[in-house]
């Protein structure tokens, strides 16, 4: 196939996944499901006819993309709101997370035991199974609250968001721990000791203490860098963006940290700190995660066959009821236990756990340890994800309302004027609300610092110039 058709194909599957983000809001669910049902509609079994079952590309391209996404949603995340819901977001990403794995491969043992007695899988399959849906992505929650200007009340919107930012990299460590156990038990050909699994928790902690580790200090030295460094050309800062991230998941796992995690620290870092162009640089990495979305939901659709998804659809629907109605609840009511949550805001914490393109990407890895039943795995975690998006995916605002945790979103228009910091002044921007009080006022006359400088002044949906003294 030459270069020219490649091209040609995938940006007009990225240009379809485009155009398909208009009509998200119209169908009430989630853009990334579209992303998915482009990439399958293009497939071998598709429209588009393009065969694509190599699963190392899909595999390496899944896990660049993932590392954009979190560390997007790093940069994104405020420490101000993070720090209240800090204890419990870590317990919700780590022991929550633990628990949805245990109980959904608990349950997968026995009743794909009873489905498929001929085939009869082994308790460290299935609990590979459950560590790969063990994670939620949020993103999809969030896409359609804002679709319908919807926001969440409280600290749920803020714990939400760092859930589902901290948990993908716990489900990464769950799966790859559980393909090394699934190797070893078809290499022996018999039931690895128990003492093994023990390894998890001194490797948990090692990975997860050197991918902190490493994604502060790397996010600290970039924002150094950032300030001390005088790039001749703007340019450049772009590409110590895309080589920030790059290089902080590449360390991390060539010293056998956490990758994932230390792109979502160093995010974070990044995010709540002072450099030049920091608003740019924000923009850059909102707009390539977005790309990285793309790419991986519509590369997953075309690695899918949905007539092997047909085949699971029993055992893939028994796991998904199990997942949504008992494995998450468990988990979320556990690791909430002595939280100072309602009741009403824990149901609704459970019901929105989604899943989306974490597990589908994480469910390659044994596809490319060329493991026993990865192909039906693979499936099994793509229907569950489907299942998942467009059930919750269209409840969760109805559910909200009627738990009164719903709330207004504040519209924010495109602001036509924006500042950068570029190092040549020290200047930053700010946004005031004035109410009533400010009626028949100049701005002489409202008491702002001697300093300030105003710019613009919103009306409505309307900006203006301000004149005069």
């Amino acid at each position: 196939m030459s270069l020219a058709v490649i091209l040609a194909f995938s940006t007009t599957v990225v240009l379809l996944c485009l155009l398909s983000s208009k009509v998200s809001s119209w169908l009430n669910m989630p853009t990334l499901l579209l992303f998915l049902g482009v990439g399958m509609l293009s497939g071998s079994e598709g429209f588009g006819g393009f065969a694509f079952t190599n699963a190392q590309t899909a595999n390496y391209i899944g896990s660049v993309a993932m590392a954009f996404i979190l560390f997007s949603g790093g940069f994104d995340t405020r420490w101000k709101s993070v720090r209240q819901v800090l204890l419990i977001g870590g317990l919700l990403s780590s022991l929550g997370v633990l628990l949805t794995a245990l109980c959904v491969g608990l349950f997968a043992w026995f009743f794909l035991g009873w489905l498929w007695p001929e085939n009869n899988p082994s308790l460290a399959w299935c609990l590979l199974l459950g560590s790969i849906i063990s994670s939620t992505d949020a993103a999809a929650v969030f896409s359609i609250l804002r679709s319908r200007k919807v926001s969440l009340s409280g600290k749920l919107q803020p714990l939400l968001e760092f859930e589902s930012g901290s948990n993908d990299p716990m489900a990464a460590f769950l799966t790859v721990f559980m393909v090394g156990i699934v190797t070893a038990e078809n290499t022996s050909g018999g039931t690895v000791p128990l003492l093994q699994y023990c390894n998890i928790f001194p490797m948990f902690l090692l990975k997860m203490v050197l991918g902190i580790a490493c994604g502060w200090a790397l996010g600290k030295g970039t924002v150094w860098l950032y300030n001390k460094i005088d790039f001749e050309y703007d340019g450049l800062y772009y590409v110590l963006a895309f080589v920030c991230v790059m290089l902080t998941f590449a360390s991390t796992e060539l010293i056998h940290g956490n990758g994932f995690m230390a792109v979502y620290v160093a995010g974070m870092v990044l995010g709540n700190s002072r450099f030049i162009f920091h608003n740019s640089i924000g923009k850059f990495y909102d707009g390539f995660a977005w790309l990285m979305q793309v790419i991986l939901f519509s590369m997953l659709g075309l690695l899918s066959f949905p007539s092997q998804i047909w085949e699971i659809k029993w055992a893939g629907g028994a796991i998904a009821a199990f997942l949504l109605l008992v494995a998450r609840p468990v988990a979320v009511f556990l690791s909430m236990l002595r939280s100072n949550f309602s009741l009403s805001e824990r149901v609704l914490v459970s019901w929105v756990g989604l899943r989306g393109g974490a597990p589908i990407m994480l469910a390659t890895f044994p596809l490319l340890a060329k493991l026993n039943g990865g192909a039906q795995m693979f499936h099994i975690v793509f229907f569950i994800v489907l299942i998942s998006v467009m059930l919750q995916g269209m409840t969760i605002m109805p559910l909200a309302r009627w738990l009164k945790l719903d709330m207004p979103l504040r519209n924010d228009p495109r602001v036509p004027l924006s500042f950068e910091n570029t190092g040549t002044m020290d200047a930053s921007s700010r946004e005031f609300w004035v109410d009533e009080r400010a009626d028949q006022k100049t701005l002489a006359e409202l008491g702002l610092p001697k300093a300030a400088l105003v710019m613009l002044i919103r009306r409505d949906d309307k900006f203006l110039i301000p004149q005069g003294p």
